[in-house]
C-alpha cells in the first residue's frame, strides 16, 4: 500500500580503495527503510557517483560530481580506508572537497575513519596525506571509526536517526518555495589550462566567481553586488546596471583575488515589497 513520505538523498562519499564499505553503507540505507520509512515517513536514497551520477562534458568532474551529488542530497556519510584521494584544483581530494561544500552548505556530514589492518601495498604518501587531513579534520567536530564492513550499519542508523530527530521534518506536503525573496551565494572556482610554457609544461590559471541563488517565491529587483574583505584585495565583475534576480534562478558574478586575501565578503542588495534590503555573504 502507498504512503506519504519525506524523501532525503544521502550521499555515500569516499575514495576508491574502500568500495565495500561503500557497500555497506547503501545496504544499511536500504535495511533502514525497510525497517522505518512507513512508520517514520521517510524514505532514503543513496546517492554513489559511480552508479548515480549522468554522464556531462563542459567542467571538471569534480564540479560536475559537487553539482550532483552534494548539492542535491540532504546527508553526506564520508568514509576513509588508508587513503586520501586524488587532489582537485579546490581541495586536497575530491572525499575532502565533497566534505567542505556540504560543511558550507548547511548539510549533516558523518566522517569515519577504518581501524582495520592496512593493507600490505599501502601507499605510503597517501597514508600521510589521509593522516594529516584525518588530525587537521578532527579540531571541526566529532569523528567516527569501523573496524568492519558490518560494524557500519550500526554506524549508519545512529546518523539516519539522529539527522531525522534533527530535521524534525513533520508530516510529509508539497515541497514549497519560501515565502518572499531568499539570497543565498555559492563561491565557485574551476581551473582552466593556459597552454604549454616554453619548456613544454601545461600552464593553468584559476578562475572564481560567485553564484548568487534566489531561492524565494518572489523576484528580486534593482540587484547590486558589492565586495569586501578583511585583509588583502578582492575585485569582482558585476553587472553595468542592477538586474533582476527571478525567483529560482541565479547570477554569476565573477571575482579577482589579490595574494593574501583574506575574509572575502559578497554584499547582495535589492529591492522586496518596495523597500531595499542586503546582507552580506562570507564567501571564503
Amino acid at each position: 500500500m502507498s504512503f506519504s513520505a519525506n524523501v532525503l538523498r544521502v550521499m555515500i562519499a569516499s575514495p576508491s580503495d574502500i568500495p565495500d564499505a561503500r557497500d555497506a553503507v547503501e545496504q544499511a540505507i536500504y535495511e533502514w527503510n525497510n525497517a522505518n520509512a512507513k512508520n517514520k515517513q521517510v524514505v532514503l536514497m543513496p546517492w554513489r557517483w559511480e552508479t548515480s551520477s549522468v554522464p556531462v562534458l563542459g567542467d571538471h568532474p569534480q564540479s560536475l560530481i559537487n553539482a550532483q551529488g552534494v548539492d542535491e542530497s540532504d546527508i553526506v556519510i564520508a568514509l576513509f580506508g588508508s587513503r586520501l584521494g586524488s587532489p582537485t584544483p579546490a581541495a586536497a581530494s575530491g572525499t575532502a572537497e565533497e566534505i567542505q561544500r556540504a560543511v558550507d552548505a548547511g548539510k549533516p556530514v558523518h566522517v569515519y575513519f577504518s581501524t582495520a589492518p592496512l593493507p600490505r601495498d599501502v601507499d605510503t604518501e597517501q597514508l600521510q596525506g589521509l593522516r594529516q587531513f584525518q588530525e587537521e579534520i578532527s579540531k571541526r567536530g566529532l569523528l567516527g571509526e569501523f573496524e568492519t564492513t558490518g560494524s557500519l550499519n550500526h554506524e549508519v542508523w545512529k546518523a539516519i536517526e539522529h539527522d531525522i530527530t534533527e530535521s524534525e521534518l513533520g508530516v510529509p506536503m508539497l515541497q514549497q518555495k519560501p515565502a518572499g525573496v531568499r539570497i543565498r551565494v555559492q563561491s565557485e572556482q574551476k581551473q582552466e589550462a593556459t597552454g604549454l610554457d616554453r619548456r613544454g609544461k601545461m600552464g593553468y590559471k584559476t578562475k572564481h566567481w560567485f553564484d548568487v541563488f534566489n531561492d524565494g517565491s518572489e523576484d528580486a529587483g534593482g540587484v547590486t553586488f558589492d565586495a569586501e574583505a578583511d585583509s588583502g584585495l578582492m575585485r569582482i565583475i558585476p553587472p553595468s546596471t542592477p538586474v533582476t534576480l527571478q525567483a529560482g534562478t541565479s547570477w554569476r558574478v565573477p571575482v579577482v583575488y589579490a595574494m593574501g586575501t583574506d575574509g572575502p565578503k559578497l554584499k547582495v542588495s535589492w529591492m522586496e515589497d518596495g523597500e531595499r534590503h542586503e546582507k552580506t555573504f562570507d564567501v571564503q
